[in-house]
């Protein structure tokens, strides 16, 4: 993977209001971690929002030219750790990154994007469910893939895609379980929709003979309280001729 080459400036500004300042002059504060010693630096946001436009979504060894006071520029192969944002604009307000060695295993996430259309799909209505969208791995920082590419065109209803059978590079080392499921095809929802609505009805019918003897039992129960009711008033007539 090549290195993408960003540049900085040492920042002097700290605290909340300084911090708000820098924002509004155009520049996103930031930390650069790992080494010797953390350093705050500030870049130029239109910089850094063309960066992501070109690199959007993924994992990139960035060489962060950073200007020092003597007008010199002291490089630092760095990786973006963090990008926090405003809650309500959702703008970038704060840049961490973390130092590499380009001769160190380091462990990142990486992205994994589904090629072609599954045949449970395209033929049978099916969906595609993406259950893990990236995958971690550990290896060293020029072996590590932009994104992962599963091709899942061969697919059908029921099938499903592990981390087992994903091939990765000689030297890349995946820290997941291998029957981890990565990418699966589900049927339609009519066919799922369809087996509830019989299952309710397979459900429904003892609760109408239920309701049958319950209205039997109360029936026979008023007919013997009428009954005595109507016996008493002959047993007196008789008493009385």
């Amino acid at each position: 993977m090549k290195e993408v080459v960003l540049s900085a400036n040492l920042r002097e500004e700290i605290g909340s209001r300084q911090l708000k300042k820098l924002r509004r002059e155009g520049f996103i504060p930031g930390i650069v971690y790992g080494g010797s010693k953390a350093f705050p630096i500030k870049i130029t946001r239109s910089s850094f929002i063309k960066f992501l436009h070109e690199h959007k979504g993924e994992n990139v060894i960035i060489n962060l030219e950073v200007a020092e006071e003597k007008s010199k520029s002291k490089d630092n192969t760095v990786m973006i750790k963090e990008m926090q944002h405003d809650p309500v604009s959702e703008e970038i307000i704060h840049l961490d990154f973390n130092k590499i060695s380009l001769t160190q295993a380091i462990s990142v996430k990486v992205p994994v994007e589904a090629k072609g259309e599954a045949e449970g799909v395209k033929a049978d209505g099916g969906s595609l469910n993406h259950i893990l969208w990236e995958l971690e791995l550990e290896c060293l920082p020029k072996d590590m893939p932009k994104s992962i590419l599963v091709d899942v065109s061969a697919l059908k209803i029921g099938d499903a895609i592990h981390v087992k059978d994903i091939k990765f590079s000689q030297g890349v080392t995946v820290k997941h379980e291998a029957d981890a499921i990565v990418l699966s095809v589900a049927p339609p929802a009519k066919e799922e929709v369809e087996e509830e609505e019989a299952l309710g009805e397979e459900g429904a019918e003892p609760e109408v003979i239920k309701e049958k003897k319950e209205g039997e039992a109360s029936e026979a129960k008023e007919q013997k309280e009428v009954k005595p009711k109507e016996s008493k008033p002959q047993e007196k007539k008789e008493e009385k001729s």
